[in-house]
């Protein structure tokens, strides 16, 4: 078995490799007895077969087998007397002209690039710092009691936070639209349900009463045929209901989870699950900043036959998504190049991330994985059932154990860049959160 190295780009490689067919053929001989000892065919006591009858039957399967084995062990061989570390799998092909006695073959592939580490010191990242407090509870119980809102029948004209009943026809030059007619509609007053101006004439109103009012959809409407258009709308009420908001009281306590009701302890609660979700949203935040100052400061080529693996990979969950979603993806085309960038961006990190774990033993420790699975279920109504099945096989923690690895990562950048703290409100980190 001869090699030959030739580098075809900053990560492709061809190696040419050769494979002695004597070699192949012994390999092939011993193969063939071995199974002539055991093989059963119609007439024949088991290992009685004739041995040109075994290689009739299996000699061409074990002749490619023998071959496969043969270049696999040849390349193997060759990558590693070179120190080369390949990037996703070889493609080998039959090379023309092989010499007398050989089957010559060439293998193309990438290795994985040098991942050098940019300098951290420079790297600014901002740190959200806030503190809850007795107002971010008393809120957060106040969006709890909205969103357990019950309505009762009023008698009197239509406000903010009402729910009624409406019909409404809409009309475009005259003439109804697609979707612009509804009978006994129900939206909240205020709810954000529907166009500002559409809403805007919902107040006021009292049941029996009508109103007709013109409505510019805005230019980036969805429906292409209505966006920007002025249109006319009349519409009908035809019921009003108040809303009736649950009395901070046993009964709501009981409601979240609190068994005895307990307006102490369902505060105390209230304020832990806000300080958790605070803590996972900075450090959200935080990691994100790391993480891009990493990718920015490290300027490497990344193998394409992983980008393309994990384009695969997205296209596959984009997919699944849209199942879920109840969308039938055969008509629905999901393209590998939408990606493309974005695979390249995950690649890039994931090998940053290696070097780096691999450079300064930032493995997750048990430990650590420890305390975040304990995190993780007090979030549960049983946390102690939540910790058992974490630890009931190992690939359950497969997840922990990266998410704590990718801190410990992080943890390692801002000991190196410039880390400042900023004041957010609750609202901000909130608000930021969703947009990421």
């Amino acid at each position: 078995m001869q090699t030959n190295e030739v580098t075809l780009g900053a990560l492709e490689r061809r190696i040419d490799l050769s494979v002695s067919l004597a070699e192949v053929e012994t390999q092939v001989a011993a193969r063939l007895k071995n199974m002539g000892r055991t093989v059963k065919m119609a007439g024949f006591r088991p290992g009685k077969v004739p041995s040109k009858m075994v290689e009739q039957s299996y000699g061409p399967q074990i002749r490619n087998e023998v071959m496969g084995d043969a270049v696999e062990k040849a390349f193997n061989t060759a990558v590693q007397e070179q120190n080369l570390r390949v990037a996703g799998y070889p493609n080998i092909e039959p090379k023309a002209g092989s010499a007398e006695g050989t089957m010559d073959f060439v293998a193309t592939f990438e290795v994985f690039p040098e991942v050098v580490i940019g300098d951290l010191s420079a790297a600014e990242i901002e740190r959200p710092a806030l503190t809850i407090g007795d107002a971010e509870v008393e809120r957060t119980i106040e969006v709890l009691r909205k969103q357990r809102t019950s309505y009762e029948k009023a008698e009197r004209a239509s406000a903010e936070g009402d729910r009624v009943v409406i019909d409404f026809t809409g009309r475009k030059d005259g003439e109804i639209f697609e979707g612009g007619q509804a009978t006994d509609f129900s939206v909240v007053v205020g709810g954000g349900q529907m166009l500002p101006d559409f809403d805007a004439a919902l107040r006021g109103l009292s049941v029996g009463e009508s109103k007709t009012f013109d409505l510019t959809f805005p230019a980036e409407y969805h429906a292409k045929n209505l966006a920007g258009e002025t249109v006319q709308f009349e519409i009908t009420l035809k019921g009003v209901e108040a809303p009736i908001l649950p009395a901070v009281d046993a009964t709501f306590a009981q409601a979240l989870g609190v068994v005895d009701g307990d307006l102490v302890k369902m505060r105390g609660e209230i304020q832990a699950n806000l300080e958790r979700e605070v803590s996972r949203r900075i450090r959200a935040r935080v990691r994100d900043q790391a993480l891009e100052a990493l990718s920015k400061l490290s300027g490497f080529e990344v193998p394409k036959v992983l980008v393309d693996g994990e384009s695969e990979r997205m296209v596959e969950s984009a997919k699944q998504d849209l199942v879920q979603r109840g969308v039938d993806v055969k008509n629905v085309p999901v393209e590998k190049a939408w990606f493309a960038e974005q695979a390249a961006s995950r690649v890039k990190l994931g090998l940053i991330v290696a070097e780096i774990v691999g450079k300064n033993s930032l493995q997750a420790k048990p430990d650590q994985v420890r305390a975040r699975v304990d995190d993780l279920a007090q979030t549960y109504e049983h946390p102690a059932e939540v910790v058992r099945w974490y630890y009931s096989k190992p690939e359950n923690l497969r997840g922990i154990q990266d998410a704590v690895v990718e801190d410990n990562v992080v943890e390692w950048v801002l000991a190196q860049a410039k880390v400042s703290d900023k004041s957010f409100t609750f609202e901000e980190l909130m608000e930021q959160g969703q947009q990421a």
